[in-house]
C-alpha cells in the first residue's frame, strides 16, 4: 500500500512539474487533492480533461454582523446577533496581526497562486498513503472558501459537508478558490478571511476576537496578543480560553508556536519571540452581551426587536427578518430617551419595589410624533423567577411582546368627553344621575354592528352608593361619575365613542377585537401603557394622533441610511382636543388628582381603576409630553386584587388611579421634563364651548366645599365596572366631593 501511494506521489509530482512549467501551477495543481491518480502515460491534457479543473465563481452571501440599537443620543442600549462579528477594513486590522497570521497559515501567501505547491506537495504523499485527506496544505484562500460554505450552509448536513475530509469536497474547494484568485488582490483575500474566520470565545472576525479577547481594537494589537489571536484559529475550540484552564493553556503553547514561527522567518528576532513568549495569555473575557434580556433597557429593546419581527417591510417572512435583524449589520437608531427613561424607572422604585407582586409599568410618547420616549416596569425582564423576573414586556401590547394588560378603567371616560364635545355639547352640559345606572332595554346600546347590547340586568354603581345629582361634562369627568359616563355615552351612541377611542389608536393589548358592550366607556378591555399614552398624547397634539413610533434610522451594513417618520393623522379637530384637555385639566385642580397636585406647568390626565381596584391607571399629559402608568398584578388582578397587598413596604388596603399611578406619573413628569421649556395648552373657544345649551344645571346651584360651580356632587365616588375613587383628604381631613382614587393625606 505504501509502495502504490509513492508511485501515485510520484506521478503526479510529475503532473504538478508539468503544469508549473506550463505557467498553470494554480490550476493544475488541484490534482494532488484527488485520489489514487497515476500510471503510465499521465499528461497535463488527461488530467485537466478528466477533472474538469478549472476557476468556478463562489456565491459570497453577505456575512452574518451583529445589529447595534441607539438611543435617540447615539449611545448604545443593545446588540443582537447570529454571530459576535464586526468586519473591518485591513488597515484597521495591526500589521503585526496580518504579519502573525500569515506566517503561521500560509507563509508564502503572497507568492503563490491560488495553491501553495509546495505545501500541498507536502501533504500529498501522507494523504495518499492514509487514503484520505488527513494533512491540509490549505493555503489561506483555501480556507476562506471553505469558511464561506461553511457560513452560507443552513442545515446541519450542509455544514458537515463543507468540513468533510473528502476529496470531492477539496476540489470543488481548488477551483472556488481560483476565482477568488482572480477576483480579488491578495489584501482583499486576507482582510476577508480575518473577517470571517472564528477565533473561539463567541467571537467571529479579527475586530470581535480583539474585543473579546483583549478588550481593544484590532488596529491595537499588539505582537504577543497577535501572536495569541493567530494562534487561535488552527482549532478554536480546542483552544478556546472561555472554557476553563486547561483550553488557556493549550491557547498559550499554540500562541508561543506562532511567535517560533515568526522568528524563524526574520519577521521578528529571537529575543522579541523569548521575551513575548514569558508573557501570560491576557485574555480578558470582555463580555459580548446579546438580545434584550442583557440590556440596560430590555422592554424597550424588545419593543424594537419585535417592531421588526412583525413588520412585512423588513422581510417577506418572519425567518427573513429574523435574518434581517441577527446578522444585518445594521445600526438601529431610536427614539428613547435616556434622561426620560431614568425618570420613569426612578418614580417607579419609588413607590413599587422589584419584589413586589403587582408591576407598575409606564410608557412616555412625544406628542406630535408618536416617540416612544421611555418604557419602565418595576419588575426586572428575565426567566428567573426566584428573582421575581419578568418574562414579557409588560409596558406593551403582546405584538410586540406583551401580554393581555389590564383593564384601563375610568381612562376610557375621556373617549365619551370627547365624543360628547364632537356631537356639540357644551363644557357645562349635563344632566341629572342617581346612584345606580340601569339600562331601559337592550336597545340603549349599540354596537357598531347595530347589534343591541344593553343590559338591563346590569346595575352599576358610583363608589360607596353616592346617591347622585347634576353632572356636566367638566364636574362628572373631574369626579369620574360612573353613572354620568354611562347617561353620557347612551346619549352619544355606544358606537360613536369605539370610533373616537379606535380613532385615537386604541386597540386591545392581545389584538383581539375592542368588545363594545355598554360599560366600554368605564374601561373594561384591557390595554397597554404604549396605548394609552398614545391615546392621550392625542391630546396633547391638539387632536394629531401619530402611531406609536420607536425607530427613527436604520443604517446598513454598506452605510445605506432609511429615515422613518411619524405616521399621523388628524383623529379630531384641534378645538375640540383644547376644549377636553381644559376639562382634563382641572383633574389636577378640582378632581381626583387635587390631593396628589400638578406639575408647575399645564398639564391634563385622568385617572383609572378596574373593577373592585384590582388595575389602576393614570394617564396624564402636556404639550411635551404624556404618559400612562398601570399597576396590576401579572398572576391575575380578578384573583389577586390591589387591596391588602404590599408595595414599595406598604401595605394599601385600598388602591385607586391617583394613590400609585398619579405619583408616580407626577414624579416621571418633574424628572423628565427637567430642563424642557414648559408649552401651554391651547385655551378652548368658549364661543363654541363655553357655557350650556339646553342641558344646563339645575337654577339652585349648591357651591361645593372650594366654591366652585358644582352643584349637587354627592354621588361622585365610583363603583362597578371601571369607576375610581374620590381625589383624597383634602385640607379639611374628609372626603371630598367624590370622584376617583382616595389619596391618604401626606402621600
Amino acid at each position: 500500500m505504501q509502495a502504490k501511494g509513492k508511485a501515485q506521489a510520484t506521478a503526479l509530482g510529475t503532473v504538478l512539474r508539468l503544469f508549473v512549467a506550463a505557467g498553470a501551477a494554480g490550476v493544475l495543481a488541484a490534482a494532488i487533492a484527488l485520489p489514487a491518480v497515476g500510471g503510465a502515460g499521465i499528461t497535463v491534457k488527461s488530467v485537466k480533461e478528466e477533472l474538469n479543473i478549472g476557476p468556478e465563481e463562489l456565491d459570497e452571501p453577505p456575512l452574518p454582523e451583529k445589529t447595534t440599537l441607539l438611543d435617540a443620543g447615539g449611545k448604545q442600549i443593545a446588540q443582537f446577533y447570529f454571530q459576535n462579528r464586526e468586519s473591518v477594513p485591513l488597515d484597521k486590522i495591526a500589521p503585526i496581526m496580518r504579519k502573525a497570521i500569515v506566517a503561521i497559515e500560509d507563509f508564502r501567501f503572497y507568492e503563490h497562486g491560488a495553491l501553495d505547491l509546495e505545501g500541498t506537495s507536502r501533504a500529498l504523499v501522507k494523504n495518499l498513503t492514509t487514503g484520505g485527506v488527513t494533512q491540509g496544505g490549505s493555503s489561506i484562500t483555501q480556507q476562506y472558501v471553505k469558511q464561506v460554505i461553511f457560513n452560507r450552509a443552513e442545515t446541519d448536513a450542509d455544514k458537515a459537508a463543507a468540513l468533510a475530509p473528502t476529496f470531492s469536497r477539496k476540489l470543488n474547494e481548488i477551483r472556488y478558490a481560483m476565482a477568488i484568485e482572480k477576483k480579488y488582490t491578495k489584501d482583499e483575500i486576507l482582510n476577508r478571511y480575518l473577517n470571517i474566520a472564528y477565533f473561539g470565545a463567541g467571537s467571529y472576525g479579527i475586530e470581535a476576537a480583539s474585543k473579546r479577547f483583549f478588550g481593544k481594537h484590532a488596529s491595537e494589537l499588539d505582537l504577543v496578543q497577535a501572536a495569541t489571536l493567530a494562534g487561535a484559529v488552527q482549532n478554536p475550540n480546542n483552544t478556546d480560553p472561555n472554557l476553563g484552564k486547561a483550553y488557556r493553556d493549550r491557547l498559550v503553547l499554540r500562541r508561543n508556536t506562532v511567535l517560533d514561527r515568526m522568528a524563524e522567518l526574520k519577521i521578528i528576532t529571537q529575543a522579541e519571540a523569548t521575551k513575548a513568549k514569558s508573557k501570560k495569555l491576557g485574555f480578558k473575557d470582555k463580555p459580548i452581551p446579546g438580545g434584550c434580556e442583557e440590556s440596560e433597557f430590555p422592554y424597550f429593546c424588545l419593543y424594537v426587536q419585535n417592531e421588526i419581527l412583525h413588520d412585512k417591510q423588513f422581510g417577506k417572512t418572519e425567518k427573513a427578518r429574523r435574518e434581517f435583524l441577527n446578522r444585518g449589520g445594521l445600526t438601529i437608531k431610536t427614539t428613547l430617551n435616556r434622561d426620560m427613561q431614568k425618570a420613569a424607572e426612578k418614580a417607579i422604585k419609588k413607590y413599587v419595589h422589584t419584589s413586589d407582586k403587582p408591576v407598575a409599568s409606564e410608557a412616555l410618547i412625544e406628542p406630535g410624533t408618536g416617540a416612544i420616549r421611555a418604557m419602565a416596569a418595576s419588575r426586572k425582564f428575565g426567566t428567573n423567577p426566584k428573582k421575581n423576573e419578568m418574562s414579557f414586556n409588560v409596558v406593551a401590547d403582546a405584538l410586540h411582546g406583551g401580554g393581555t394588560g389590564f383593564q384601563a378603567g375610568s381612562t376610557f371616560k375621556m373617549f365619551t368627553l370627547v365624543t360628547a364635545l364632537k356631537e356639540g355639547m357644551k363644557i357645562d352640559d349635563g344632566f341629572s344621575v342617581g346612584g345606580t345606572f340601569q339600562a331601559n332595554g337592550y336597545s340603549d346600546f349599540k354596537n357598531c354592528k347595530g347589534e343591541n347590547v344593553g343590559d338591563p340586568s346590569a346595575v352599576q354603581h358610583n363608589s360607596e352608593g353616592g346617591n347622585g345629582g347634576f353632572e356636566s361634562l367638566k364636574t362628572g369627568t373631574w369626579g369620574s361619575v360612573n353613572t354620568f359616563f354611562m347617561t353620557l355615552e347612551r346619549k352619544v351612541g355606544l358606537c360613536d365613542v369605539v370610533k373616537t377611542a379606535k380613532d385615537f389608536g386604541i386597540k386591545r393589548a392581545d389584538g383581539q377585537k375592542l368588545r363594545e358592550f355598554q360599560t366600554f366607556t368605564l374601561g373594561f378591555n384591557e390595554m397597554d401603557p404604549v396605548t394609552v399614552a398614545s391615546a392621550y398624547a392625542t391630546l396633547g397634539a391638539r387632536g394629531k394622533s401619530c402611531a406609536p413610533m420607536a425607530i427613527t434610522e436604520i443604517v446598513d451594513r454598506f452605510g445605506k441610511a432609511t429615515a422613518f417618520k411619524p405616521d399621523c393623522k388628524q383623529a379630531v379637530e384641534p378645538e375640540i382636543a383644547d376644549a377636553t384637555s381644559y376639562i382634563l385639566k382641572g383633574v389636577f385642580t378640582n378632581g381626583t388628582m387635587r390631593g396628589v397636585g400638578g406639575i408647575g406647568r399645564d398639564a391634563a390626565g385622568k385617572t383609572g381603576t378596574g373593577d373592585q381596584s384590582r388595575t389602576v391607571w393614570f394617564a396624564g399629559y402636556t404639550p411635551d409630553l404624556a404618559g400612562a402608568v398601570s399597576l396590576g398584578d401579572p398572576r391575575g388582578p380578578v384573583r389577586y386584587p390591589l387591596s391588602g397587598q404590599v408595595m414599595g413596604g406598604r401595605a394599601y388596603g385600598s388602591v385607586f388611579g391617583a394613590t400609585i399611578p398619579g405619583p408616580i406619573w407626577k414624579d416621571t413628569m418633574l424628572g423628565a421634563l427637567k430642563g424642557v421649556s414648559a408649552s401651554s395648552f391651547t385655551s378652548p373657544d368658549m364661543s363654541r364651548f363655553g357655557g350650556c345649551t339646553s342641558q344646563c344645571a339645575p337654577r339652585r346651584p349648591e357651591r361645593d366645599d372650594h366654591g366652585g360651580d358644582r352643584g349637587d356632587r354627592g354621588n361622585g365616588r365610583d363603583r362597578g365596572n371601571g369607576g375610581d375613587r374620590g381625589n383624597g383628604r383634602g385640607g379639611l381631613g374628609r372626603w371630598d366631593n367624590g370622584g376617583d382614587d382616595p389619596i391618604i393625606l401626606g402621600n
